[in-house]
């Protein structure tokens, strides 16, 4: 801590701060993911799956699509594991 001239008080060093505040959206974040109820999370992976779907059919380069086939066979995945 660092005694602040402005206002006679402690603060922290400025690399804390911003450390404190990175963790603390990490936080939220994570809290947010868990509570997502199962039908939005469905959905969510349903219109993923159609993004890349559409993709694929677009796709020129082999690898881009082979790259895009493993995606929607994590997504099917994905989706046949939801309850």
């Amino acid at each position: 801590m660092v005694a602040n001239a402005a206002g006679g008080g402690l603060s922290v060093a400025r690399g804390f701060e911003s450390k404190s505040v990175a963790d603390q959206q990490e936080s939220a974040q994570d809290k947010r993911k868990g509570a997502e109820p199962p039908v939005a999370r469905r959905r969510t992976l349903e219109l993923a799956r159609v993004d890349v779907q559409r993709r694929l059919e677009l796709a020129g380069s082999d690898s881009y699509k082979e790259m895009l086939k493993r995606t929607l066979a994590a997504l099917d995945k994905e989706l046949a594991e939801l309850p």
